[in-house]
């Protein structure tokens, strides 16, 4: 097992790693939708909020040499179930044609109050 902090990424608010490699399988802790410099949330919106928090899963996988199109799982935490389709806008923006299997469920808050939060497993492929 081998632990990631990348250092484009937000950097971590607890004691957890941006990502473990477990073999050829990449497991990324949530990424909230922050600025990577500021550490504020970025927008009040659903869409804004959502492509911050892919940029920013995106920026761990670029940082182990890797992309969205390498993610074989996700998992989006909303704050609120009727965000959904907002979400699933940018989120098919952002994978395009590639369709990951995916979970979405509703939590009563995010870290942060942020409105979305996005985990994924990433597969490296040999």
């Amino acid at each position: 097992m081998k632990t990631h902090l990348i250092s484009d990424a937000p950097a971590a608010i607890g004691p957890y790693s941006h990502a473990i490699q477990v073999g050829n399988l990449i497991f990324c802790s949530g990424q909230t939708p922050l600025d990577p410099e500021t550490m504020e949330l970025v927008g009040a919106d659903i869409q804004t909020q959502t492509r911050q928090a892919l940029e920013n899963l995106a920026v761990v996988l670029n940082g182990l040499g890797l992309s969205l199109q390498n993610v074989v799982k996700t998992t989006v935490y909303l704050k609120e179930m009727t965000d959904f389709q907002g979400m699933n806008g940018v989120y098919a923006e952002m994978f395009g044609d590639h369709r990951p299997a995916r979970t979405t469920i509703s939590v009563k808050q995010n870290p942060l109050d942020a409105l979305v939060e996005i985990e994924c497993i990433a597969e490296i492929q040999k």
